[in-house]
């Protein structure tokens, strides 16, 4: 099938051979990962490069060790640059995934072509059997690059999804590490002060 489909079909066996290592590559480096579960306390024990919770609980603790005012921005910060870490090659994963149906349909295109070049070269004498072989040598290149696609883009999902979800778990332990920020705990105390004063003036 690979010689009938001709070099397209080199082309796809490529972008599934790119896009595995992709996938195991990206799968191991997340299920290593330990599970924070937005758990703060947790973050803050584990080695900061081993998962984004805990980058993001050590960078916003040493923020707020430095006086930074603005925390928020550093935790935006944070989560972008580890977000960037763990979309790594899905950009490209989705990119072989959505060109592979249109270069298998490249190659059929190109297959009919040929066997239409066949049959005008015949002067249009040409049996049935061959005309049906030469159609189906053309409709290998779309049935591999569905074949490569469907499961590129499936597994695709799976991985963003995975991605999504230790995102969600960063931006938890972030917006429970900002409650307890000093802003956020002499703004408290403030509305507490307020309160008691009211409550003597009545």
């Amino acid at each position: 099938m690979m010689d009938k489909g001709g070099p397209v079909m080199w082309v796809l066996l490529a972008y599934s051979v790119i896009a595995l290592a992709i996938v195991l590559e990206r799968a191991i480096a997340l299920l290593r990962m330990p599970r924070m579960d937005g758990d703060v306390s947790r973050a803050l024990a584990t080695d900061p490069e081993t998962c984004p919770e805990a980058a993001m609980a050590h960078g916003l603790r040493e923020a707020k060790a430095r006086g930074v005012a603005n925390l928020e921005r550093v935790a935006s910060r944070i989560g972008s640059a580890q977000l960037v870490r763990m979309e790594t090659g899905l950009r490209t994963l989705a990119w072989l995934g959505n060109t592979a149906p249109l270069l298998g349909l490249f190659g059929t295109i190109t297959g009919m072509i040929k066997a239409f070049m066949v049959i005008e070269a015949a002067g249009g004498k040409v049996d049935a059997q061959a005309l049906a072989g030469g159609i189906w040598e053309a409709m290998i290149t779309t049935g591999a690059g569905l074949a490569v696609a469907i499961p590129v883009l499936f597994l695709l999902h799976l991985l963003e999804g995975m991605v999504d979800r230790r995102a969600r778990s960063m931006g938890q332990v972030a917006s429970l590490m900002l409650e307890e920020s000093p802003a956020a705990v002499d703004a408290t105390e403030a509305r507490v002060h307020h309160r008691k004063s009211l409550s003597h003036a009545v």
